[in-house]
C-alpha cells in the first residue's frame, strides 16, 4: 500500500502558480518550486511530473481561477457596459492584489515561440476571452448602450489588446491611475 499524501495537491499547485507567475518560467528552479511548494522533490515527481507537466498544471489552474472569477463578476453586472467596466478594475487591481501582470500573457511573451503545446494553449484562452468580449459587446449594442459605429468582433479584439498592455504595464509597474485613464479611455469610446 502506497504512502498517502501529506499535503493539498490544489494548494501546493496554486502556489506553484504563483512562483511560476511571478518568476516565470525560466527563472524558476526545481529547487525553487521545492521550497516554495513545501513538498520533497519526489513528491512533485509523482503528483505533478516534470518541471513542464508541472508548469501546463498551473496555467489551467490559473486560467480556471481567473475565468471564474470574471465570470462572477460578469454575471453581477446589471449592463454589458458595467461588466466591461468590471473586467478593467478587475485586471487593474489584481487578483489578490498581485501585481504580477498575467500567467498567460507572461507566459505568451516567454515561451510562446519555444513551445507550439504553450502557443496553441494560449490561443485558445485568448480566442475564448475575446469570444466573450465580443459577446458583451454585442450584448450592449442590442441594449442600446454601446455605440454600434464597429463590429462587435473589432472592438472586442482591440479591447482584448487593450487589456494585454494593461497586464505587460502592471508587471513593470505602471501606476493604477494610469491604467484606470486607459480603461476609462476604452469605456468612452463605447459611448453612442
Amino acid at each position: 500500500m502506497g504512502r498517502s499524501k501529506e499535503f493539498d495537491e490544489n494548494v501546493v499547485l496554486q502556489k506553484a502558480m504563483e512562483l511560476f507567475w511571478k518568476q516565470g518560467y525560466e527563472k524558476t528552479s526545481l529547487n525553487d518550486l521545492v521550497e516554495h511548494m513545501g513538498i520533497h522533490r519526489r513528491s512533485l515527481y509523482d503528483t505533478f511530473g516534470d518541471k513542464r507537466t508541472l508548469f501546463l498544471k498551473t496555467m489551467d489552474f490559473y486560467e480556471e481561477l481567473i475565468r471564474n472569477k470574471i465570470q462572477a463578476g460578469v454575471l453581477k453586472a446589471e449592463t454589458a457596459k458595467q461588466a466591461i467596466r468590471f473586467i478593467f478594475d478587475f485586471i487593474i487591481e489584481g487578483y489578490e492584489d498581485k501585481q504580477w501582470g498575467c500567467l498567460t500573457v507572461n507566459s505568451a511573451t516567454e515561451l510562446a515561440l519555444m513551445d507550439k503545446e504553450i502557443k496553441e494553449r494560449i490561443e485558445r484562452t485568448f480566442m475564448q476571452t475575446e469570444q466573450l468580449l465580443a459577446d458583451l459587446i454585442r450584448k450592449g449594442q442590442q441594449a442600446g448602450e454601446i455605440s454600434r459605429e464597429y463590429e462587435p468582433e473589432v472592438l472586442a479584439e482591440v479591447l482584448h489588446n487593450t487589456l494585454h498592455g494593461i497586464r505587460v504595464q502592471l508587471r513593470i509597474s505602471a501606476s493604477k491611475e494610469k491604467l484606470h485613464r486607459i480603461g476609462n479611455f476604452f469605456m468612452d469610446l463605447l459611448n453612442k
